[in-house]
Parts: structure tokens; C-alpha cells; sequence
């Protein structure tokens, strides 16, 4: 196909959308050079032709499973997709997230954050604090009690705000994990101390998930091994540490009041230290290591039932595409990887992303759709993945270091606002 800017190819617009956004099936005529903002152009012409009303919106185009991200003669050109046909164009609304607002400061490095509430983000930070902040804005609760660096911070997801209050857990270098239950109705920081604090880990806590159900736990620690914990406990057991931790204890502070639990199970099989758990099904657990494996772990038996090694010292993980039976993680090179579990004897990633220029840090799966998800890196950046495109959807630079250059060092839960990402680096949220 030569570059002649008057050459044309005969396209059709078709889409799953609902009626108001439907162009006419009949196949047009278009610029072979026209890229995707181009074709957006035509489809909402199309539109507006029909409904006087509609409000023009970006698209994204679909040609055999795959989204156009070239110009169409170039496109049909190294798809080997002969430009004498008719060439049916699926659209669809494009996404991407939305823009950076206002960073959120931190006294130090910001290590962990969780924005998968409607109304609430969670940030955990090198300076020993988790904050919670009311309607991505106002700071309402700081989370006190750890003696060293928060390493993971996650909402524990019980259904709905019991009584007036968020359930929240947090991991840190101290080698412990610590329960809080934050009032929903506060409008300006106060501290909060935890209700329970569980202990059992050797070395820092690096990651922690949640059942669905909201009543368990689990963490991944430097100590290779990963925790099940109970989030309420029995009584009997929490009345026991209570009693002794009075006992025990020389303060007459709030640390009196504090239940301990201790893990119901270990799950041993890594070699070094597992930096990131996941827990998608009731039943079933993921983790990932520095000793270059992603296993997948059995609850009720607390046994490995299945491992997959890389070749990287892997840093994150996430369950998610269709059906959650992908499974995304990223580490010491530039390269995020999403496996296919459910095909056995192969080591090969089903897909390969490969535009971030430093290690990968984080990624997450949109909790509502298959197709995307979105990853941290070394290298300063958070994009957005489409599985349809080798290409990132779009490329978000923030937190530099005038010193030490540019950092991102976690990126947590997509928020319930549309695309939208907390994240988290030095000293900003």
C-alpha cells in the first residue's frame, strides 16, 4: 500500500454500544491515513447527523480482536489485511484516567495506598502513619502504633460501612499487622489507635490481602512465608492476649485496650521474601517472590498447588481479565508479564508490555472490566494497558526526586470514580 494521502479505504462503523451511540451500518469511504482520532471525528459526524443533541466523546477502533493504534493504511499494511475489502471497524468508548489532581503531602515516602472506596482514600507512609482521606481531599483519621515503616495498607472489605465505620488493615517493617476501625463521620484528622494487632511474622510484612468475605486475612512478609489471619478472632483467644497484654504492659495508654491475634495457618514453599499476596476466590490464594515464582495456594489444605517461575525477582501481582483468570505481575525489568494459569506446561506470558524504562513497582486490574489494568515503575510512571494493544492507552509522569530522580513505589485499587488511580512516592499521594 503506497502513501498516496488521496488513497481511500471503505470502512463500516459498527458497535455494541446502546442505540443513541449507533452510526449507520453503511459502509463510507475514508482517508487511509486517518488514525484513530480521525475515525472519532467521523463516527461522532455520524452521529450528530442523526441526534442534533450529541455531545462528541473519543472512541477507540477494533479490527479483529485488536485496537487500532496505527494509521489505518499502516495498520492494514503490517496486519496483511488487504485494503480492497470492506473493513468493519468495531467502536468503543475510549477510556483513560482522569487528571492528576492535587498531591496529598506526606511527612516521608508514601509506601502504600488503597483507593478501592467510594468515598475514602487509604495511604500508608514511611513515617510510621496511615491516614485515611475523606473525598479524595481532607485528611480525617491518622492511623497510629507502628514503630517503624508502613509497607501495606488495605480496606477489608466487610460489604458496606458497618455502624458508621470502615474496617482497615496495615503492615510494616515492625513485623506486624494492625486492625482499625475508623469512624465514617469525622470531618478533621484525629488519631486513631488500633483495636487489634496481629503478630507472628520474623521480618517487615510486604503485602496483605483480603477474602472476599472480609473475615480473613493473609500477608506476605520477608520471612518467605505467608499468614492467614482471622479478622475478628474468638472470643476466648482475644480475651486471653487482652489479659495479657494488661499484664504485660506499663502504660495505662490506649495500647490497654488492644485485642492480639496470633495466624491460623503459615503457608511455607518460597525460598526468599514474598512481596505480593493476593486473594481473588475464597478458596484460593496467589502469591508472588523474590525468589522468582508465582504459586498459587490452596486454602482449605494450606497447600501449593501450583507454580510458575519467571525468571525475575518479582515485586507485584494481580488476578484479574476475564473471569479473574489472569494473572499480571511485574518486577526486576521493565517488562509487565500476564500469564494464563488455566494452560499447564507452558511458561510463556499470554501477554507482554514492555514501554516502562525501569523495574515494575505495582499493577492492578480494573475491578469492572477485562480488558485493562495499569502498573507503577521505577521509572516514575503509571500507564494504562489495554490486553487489545501492545500500546499503553496513556502514560501518567509524576512524583520526581530533584535529587534522586523519579520514583513510584506503589499504585493501589482503581478508585470507583472512572480510571481513577491513587498513587504513591516521595512523600506525596
Amino acid at each position: 500500500m503506497d502513501d498516496d494521502p488521496s488513497r481511500q479505504v471503505r470502512v463500516r462503523f459498527v458497535t455494541k454500544l446502546p442505540s443513541p451511540l449507533r452510526a449507520p451500518p453503511a459502509a463510507i469511504a475514508v482517508p487511509a491515513d486517518l488514525t484513530r482520532m480521525g475515525l472519532s471525528e467521523i463516527v461522532n459526524s455520524l452521529l450528530a447527523a442523526t441526534e442534533p443533541d450529541h455531545q462528541a466523546e473519543p472512541f477507540d477502533f477494533i479490527v479483529d480482536g485488536e485496537l487500532v493504534r496505527l494509521p489505518l493504511q499502516e495498520f492494514l499494511l503490517a496486519k496483511g489485511i488487504s485494503a480492497e475489502r470492506v473493513l468493519e471497524l468495531e467502536y468503543v468508548k475510549a477510556v483513560a484516567p482522569r487528571k492528576q489532581e492535587e498531591p496529598y503531602p506526606h511527612d516521608d515516602w508514601v509506601s502504600a495506598v488503597d483507593g478501592s472506596n467510594p468515598g475514602f482514600i487509604l495511604s500508608g507512609c514511611y513515617d510510621g502513619f496511615a491516614r485515611l482521606w475523606k473525598d479524595a481531599a481532607v485528611c480525617t483519621q491518622i492511623l497510629e502504633g507502628h514503630s517503624d515503616a508502613i509497607t501495606s495498607a488495605r480496606f477489608i472489605n466487610k460489604g458496606s460501612e458497618t455502624e458508621g465505620s470502615l474496617h482497615v488493615v496495615t503492615g510494616s517493617k515492625d513485623r506486624s499487622l494492625r486492625l482499625y476501625k475508623c469512624d465514617v463521620s469525622m470531618d478533621y484528622p484525629k488519631r486513631v489507635g488500633a483495636y487489634k494487632i496481629l503478630r507472628g511474622h520474623t521480618a517487615s510484612v510486604k503485602s496483605i490481602s483480603a477474602d472476599p468475605s472480609g473475615d480473613m486475612l493473609c500477608s506476605g512478609s520477608w520471612d518467605n512465608t505467608i499468614k492467614l489471619w482471622a479478622v475478628e478472632g474468638s472470643e476466648d483467644d482475644d480475651a486471653v492476649s487482652l489479659k495479657k497484654r494488661r499484664m504485660n504492659s506499663d502504660s495505662s495508654g490506649p495500647e490497654e485496650s488492644q485485642l492480639e491475634g496470633s495466624a491460623t495457618s503459615t503457608l511455607l514453599g518460597h525460598t526468599q521474601g514474598v512481596t505480593a499476596v493476593t486473594w481473588p476466590e475464597q478458596k484460593t490464594i496467589y502469591s508472588a517472590s523474590w525468589d522468582h515464582s508465582v504459586r498459587q495456594w490452596d486454602v482449605q489444605t494450606v497447600k501449593e498447588t501450583w507454580n510458575m517461575f519467571c525468571g525475575k525477582a518479582l515485586n507485584c501481582l494481580d488476578c484479574g481479565g476475564e473471569g479473574s483468570s489472569l494473572i499480571a505481575a511485574g518486577g526486576s525489568d521493565p517488562v509487565l508479564r500476564v500469564w494464563d494459569p488455566r494452560k499447564p506446561g507452558t511458561l510463556a506470558p499470554v501477554f507482554q508490555f514492555s514501554s516502562h524504562s525501569g523495574w515494575i513497582t505495582a499493577c492492578k486490574w480494573h475491578p469492572s472490566s477485562c480488558f485493562h489494568l495499569v502498573s507503577s515503575s521505577f521509572d516514575g510512571k503509571v500507564m494504562l494497558w489495554d490486553l487489545r494493544t501492545a500500546w499503553p492507552l496513556a502514560s501518567v509522569e509524576s512524583h520526581e526526586d530533584k535529587e534522586k530522580g523519579k520514583w513510584m513505589i506503589c499504585l493501589f485499587n482503581f478508585g470507583y470514580y472512572r480510571f481513577y488511580v491513587p498513587t504513591g512516592g516521595k512523600g506525596t499521594a
